[in-house]
């Protein structure tokens, strides 16, 4: 067994993630990975990012290896109130971030399918990740604007094989289990 360092960013939320937030540096872990698939990595190109919730960290490392592929990364990220913008520093090293804030507190004040900079922008590409509505209503955006979209779904995975089946997907090629042929998908291969 090898020993790998693991940066992650969680919310103290039930029993499992208030044991993560005890974690020290320097301490064990068991995980099992890589699950599943990625994003796809375009070249050259304008990139959206959108993210909410818990959906705002994962797209950290999208934004990453979009920047070092030669695209240029606008990320807008949707919380419930300032409190809730997380990341905002590192976001900024990989490119433009913009926020909106149900509350107003911080950024625009509603949802991020309701922030100006998607009447402003073309964007060649568009990636989400977060609660589902709010992805839907990415998608619906993407689709009107024919720019192709990814997602990253939040099914809950228990095995993280494909054999239980409790995060299977209805796709267009048929059900998927989330946690093996996802959980990245074309938004063109969902149902929605």
């Amino acid at each position: 067994m090898s020993a790998i360092q693991l940066a992650y960013t969680s919310k103290k939320i039930g029993d499992g993630t208030k044991k993560l937030g005890e974690l020290k540096e320097g301490d064990s872990l068991n995980i099992v990975y890589p699950l599943g698939n990625q994003y796809s990595i375009p070249n050259n190109a304008n990139t959206l990012l959108v993210g909410g919730g818990c959906g705002v960290a994962p797209l950290l490392y999208l934004a990453k290896h979009l920047k070092e592929a030669g695209n240029k990364v606008t990320t807008l990220l949707g919380v419930r109130s300032e409190k809730d913008a997380v990341e905002l520093d590192a976001y900024k090293e990989y490119g433009d971030i913009l926020v909106t804030t149900e509350d107003g507190s911080f950024g625009e004040k509603g949802y991020p399918t309701q922030h100006s900079i998607l009447e402003k922008e073309k964007f060649d590409y568009v990636f989400t990740c977060g609660p589902e509505p709010m992805m839907k209503a990415v998608a619906a955006y993407s689709a009107q604007k024919n720019i192709p979209c990814e997602v990253s779904l939040e099914n809950n995975m228990a095995c993280g094989f494909g054999a239980c089946l409790c995060c299977v997907t209805e796709t267009t090629g048929g059900n998927k289990c989330t946690c093996t042929e996802g959980p990245v998908f074309n938004i063109n291969d969902l149902k929605w």
